[in-house]
């Protein structure tokens, strides 16, 4: 009952959508100054181009509704980023600690998985993804 009620109160509702508001500030305060390329939206994702590689992990992050990136914006990578914005407004500022817990290696991270391992690079096309674990 207790854990019931927990999951109506921080997960799909106002509090985790605006911890999801939240986080988008925040990147958006850190984002923006470093952005040097276009910055452009993309369905309700807002994506900053052109910040310096030490800036974010990998070839970019989500965070809130904002993508940090150099240039890795393709159609697929845009995909894949959308569900991981989908992914903030379920969990609001229980997503990075869920994402640490769930691990650093994206073939086994469920968040990643998710999202889509060949959407998001991490597999090539034609190759077997792993399941994610419940």
């Amino acid at each position: 009952m207790l854990f019931r009620l927990a999951r109506e109160i921080f997960l799909d509702s106002p509090i985790s959508r605006l911890g999801a508001t939240i986080a988008t500030g925040i990147a958006l305060t850190y984002g923006v100054p470093l952005s040097t390329g276009k910055i452009e939206r993309h369905n309700k994702l807002i994506v900053l181009r052109g910040l310096p590689k030490w800036a974010f992990k990998r070839g970019g992050v989500c965070v809130g509704r904002v993508y940090l990136t150099n240039q890795n914006v393709s159609p697929r990578v845009l995909k894949h980023e959308q569900v991981h914005l989908r992914q903030w407004q379920r969990y609001g500022l229980l997503f990075p600690i869920l994402y640490a817990f769930a691990g650093a290696d994206p073939l086994r991270n469920r968040f990643e998985i998710e999202a889509g391992l060949e959407d998001g690079g991490y597999v090539r096309k034609g190759r077997k993804a792993p399941k994610a674990q419940k």
